[in-house]
């Protein structure tokens, strides 16, 4: 059971409040806690258009995150490299990396347990084994795995302090000025739509470094290689369409618009440099690009 106060007047229904204040809560999600008598003000059930006061006590019963049965499933995947500690695979557009409720399976984790067996790393979590960082689902790109805790416990450390460069490949719409530049805006969960991030005033510093490889004047659109600092979600995609550049073929980000056609975002996880966890051993590895993503690029190269 999680209780929450209300501090200050705040005028607002407690379906919109709660769902700004608890990350993964949506208003309707709310509305459902509310009709089910999950949710209680002072003690007492309520309604989703109830208004909340001012020292208002209000008792959320959280929910046990259903069971998830993990299988392993005979997905291609793209090796990389591979050895005796780590996995590195090119994951491909349209994979969710671990499974979650809406996602059971058809994951990245489900294709690495037919590729490893039973030599994936258990510091991730029963439904994230060997996952040392993640790249959204419709990000195509690198990706390293570790195949036991030790080589798991310094990937996470390099990862933690900044050591591990990742770099990115983008094709945004629009012509960018700026040969190079930061963005340093912070992401948080957005107040219109849960299930988008946006720069807000109370979100996580996040930092993102971008420069120009080539601009395509006669299609306005440009080829950015992208560095970031932090890691919030979507922060790549959020960041550059705040700017005015979103990423070509990103539904979520670009109002819509697709004037290519493309069947995927352009936003590719190009490489990663490391020091290898066990042999400590200078490690850089690149990830081709997807076929949708080269095929625009060489169509923009022959105009």
């Amino acid at each position: 059971m999680k209780i929450l106060e209300v501090k200050k007047e705040e005028n607002s229904r407690i379906d919109s409040f709660l769902a700004k204040k608890e990350d993964g809560l949506s208003r309707v999600a709310v509305q459902r806690l509310i009709e089910e008598e999950k949710i209680l003000v002072n003690g007492k059930k309520t309604k989703a258009s109830y208004k909340v006061q001012e020292k208002d006590k209000i008792s959320i019963q959280e929910e046990k995150p259903k069971e998830i049965e993990l299988k392993a499933q005979d997905i291609p995947v793209e090796i990389i490299y591979e050895d005796n500690d780590m996995i590195v695979v090119n994951k491909p557009k349209g994979m969710v990396v671990h499974p979650a409720n809406g996602n059971l399976d058809g994951t990245l984790v489900n294709a690495i347990m037919a590729i490893c067996k039973d030599t994936l790393s258990g510091i991730g979590g029963e439904i994230r084994p060997g996952i040392v960082h993640r790249i959204d689902k419709d990000t195509s790109g690198i990706l390293m795995i570790a195949k036991n805790d030790k080589a798991h416990i310094n990937l996470s450390e390099q990862i933690k302090k900044h050591e591990v460069k990742k770099v990115y490949l983008a094709m945004v719409r629009g012509i960018v000025k700026e040969n190079e530049a930061t963005i340093n805006m912070p992401i948080g969960r957005s107040t219109k739509d849960r299930k988008k991030m946006a720069v807000t005033k109370n979100g996580k510093q996040a930092i993102t470094h971008f420069k120009v490889i080539n601009r395509y004047p006669k299609h306005n659109c440009t080829l950015l290689e992208v560095k970031i600092e932090t890691g919030r979600t979507h922060q790549i995609r959020v960041h550059l369409s705040q700017i005015g550049y979103p990423i070509i073929g990103d539904t979520t980000y670009s109002n819509g618009k697709n004037e290519w056609d493309i069947q995927g975002q352009c936003l590719h996880a190009k490489s990663l440099a490391f020091i290898h966890p066990i042999t400590q051993k200078e490690m850089f590895l690149e990830a081709k690009l997807p076929t949708y993503f080269q095929d625009l690029l060489n169509q923009l190269e022959e105009d």
